[in-house]
């Protein structure tokens, strides 16, 4: 197929351009670098150099001989969007080009704005170009699984069914978002939902627990090929967070009780999820939600995770409670429901003692390049 990797330059989005080009398909980046940009202006450096996008897709073509195209712009702007679509034309688009930190948009009202601007409008002109130019094209959209929030109830995939004065209908599974970021996701859902209805489209929306993890099958070995690993607390996952923290001596920050439970995998069944979901298309008219995630954890218990990993491997670790900077229940009932993926055939990576530690073994490579100062940022939601 010909697919387009809306942010494929992003932590998630170079791994897929990586996986889906090794198995044969024509594969196209486009990005604008904002991530790069945001990072830069906050002092929130990757663990290890990043080479430029270009000088990945020359490092993968002399490792595999497989070219993927690039295209540097903006998805905001309508006219560049026209101009890829047009000459493009993909079978499937795979979206990723989004502000990706709820710390980040919550810091300011100039940060809000820009999640707001780029997530929104790049979803609808993502949109707008399959209707005028492929569509039929398959869009896979990376939600995320903090549109849900922490409900009292049993969290389904994407929709629930409703009996109310006798009749019964199907809806969107209610949302609570936590933070503005995740507010633009919800916005997403609604967006997609509105034009699948309206235009018949295909889309696929994958909401998306926290990742982690440097190394995939197409980059284990090959720095010049990883993706941006961010451990700041405005931009890196609280699992990698955590283990650069254990590497470096600082202790593990636990915001509040520490209860807060979410649903995580690896960067791998990432990759995994987003195969499955490109290989069994949606069909016209249809919006398939699938909650992409493999296991369940605590703040506390992912803490207690990276201690005893950095025991194994003969670090002091300390495990510390702060305040809690955000707006959200620190203990509360969690069960989502997480099996579409796996009937697809989604082989789960597990967080295993031998995982934990070969992760945190390759963290230990660069603790010298550790930016300390990045690490505890205070932004607050209020």
């Amino acid at each position: 197929m010909k697919i387009l990797i809306a942010g494929g330059d992003g932590y998630l989005g170079w791994p897929t351009a990586m996986h889906l080009s090794a198995l044969g398909h024509d594969t196209l980046v486009v990005d604008n670098f904002l991530r790069r940009q945001l990072c830069h202006a906050e002092d929130c450096p990757s663990l290890f150099p990043i080479v430029s996008l270009h000088d990945r897709v020359r490092h993968w073509k002399q490792k595999t001989g497989i070219t993927i195209g690039t295209a540097i712009g903006d998805l905001t702007n309508w006219g560049f969007v026209e101009k890829v679509f047009d000459d493009f034309k993909p079978d499937a688009v795979i979206h990723y080009a989004e502000q990706p930190s709820a710390p980040y948009s919550m810091k300011s009202r100039e940060a809000g704005h820009l999640t707001l601007h780029n997530n929104i409008t790049t979803t609808f002109n993502l949109v707008q170009a399959i209707h005028l130019f492929m569509p039929d094209c398959h869009l896979i959209k990376l939600g995320t699984m903090g549109e849900y929030g922490t409900p009292n109830i049993d969290i389904e995939e994407g929709w629930l069914d409703i009996t109310h004065n006798g009749r019964t209908g199907r809806f969107l599974y209610p949302r609570q978002a936590g933070s503005l970021y995740h507010t633009t996701k919800v916005m997403d859902t609604d967006l997609l939902w509105f034009y699948v209805r309206v235009w018949g489209l295909r889309v696929t929306d994958l909401m998306q627990g926290p990742v982690y993890g440097i190394e995939t099958a197409e980059n284990e070995g090959c720095p010049d090929l990883y993706s941006a690993f961010n451990y700041d607390e405005i931009f890196g996952t609280v699992l990698n967070r955590f283990m650069v923290q254990a590497v470096c001596g600082h202790p593990l920050t636990v915001y509040g009780k520490g209860g807060q439970t979410r649903g995580y995998l690896s960067i791998k069944d990432t990759l995994q999820c987003v195969r499955l979901a490109l290989e069994t298309p949606a069909a016209p008219g249809d919006m398939r939600i699938f909650n992409q995630f493999v296991e369940t954890f605590s703040v506390n218990e992912l803490a207690e995770k990276v201690a005893e990993s950095g025991r194994r491997l003969g670090l002091d670790v300390e495990v510390q409670r702060f305040p809690n900077p955000r707006k959200e229940l620190e203990d509360h009932y969690y069960n989502p429901r997480h099996s579409a993926l796996t009937d697809l055939g989604l082989k789960p990576h597990l967080l295993t003692e031998s995982r934990m530690d070969a992760m945190l073994s390759l963290v230990l490579q660069y603790r010298h390049a550790i930016h300390q100062p990045c690490i505890v940022r205070g932004v607050a939601w209020a």
